[in-house]
């Protein structure tokens, strides 16, 4: 699976989101106080953005209907049976990389 740059620390302050997209894909990448995550950026309730939602504690909120997901587990507040992807970052000279499934891997 390859690497994709998404975006650079500068971007993505402590406790800030950024929308990712490659191809039909979204991703969520969350600075959580310094440690960088990446999550499926599809919410399961409604298919709501949450790349483009809020960090609330360590928790990534929806902005459609506030669905809430934990950002190192992509579980779900109050359904653990309801998830985002989780990604495999890596940060390397100030850019953010996550780990891209291959077309047919996901």
């Amino acid at each position: 699976m390859p690497f994709v740059k998404v975006g650079s620390l500068r971007e993505l302050p402590p406790g800030s989101v950024l929308e990712a997209n490659f191809g039909d894909d979204s991703y969520a990448v969350c600075n959580l106080g310094g440690e960088i995550h990446a999550l499926g950026g599809i919410c399961p309730h409604a298919g709501g953005p949450l790349g483009q939602g809020m960090v609330h504690d360590n928790m990534l909120v929806c902005p459609w209907h506030s669905y809430e997901y934990d950002i190192r587990s992509g579980e779900n507040d109050e359904d653990s049976d309801m998830k985002v992807g989780k990604f495999s970052v890596r940060v390397e000279g100030g850019d953010i990389l996550i780990d891209i499934p291959r077309a047919g891997t996901a």
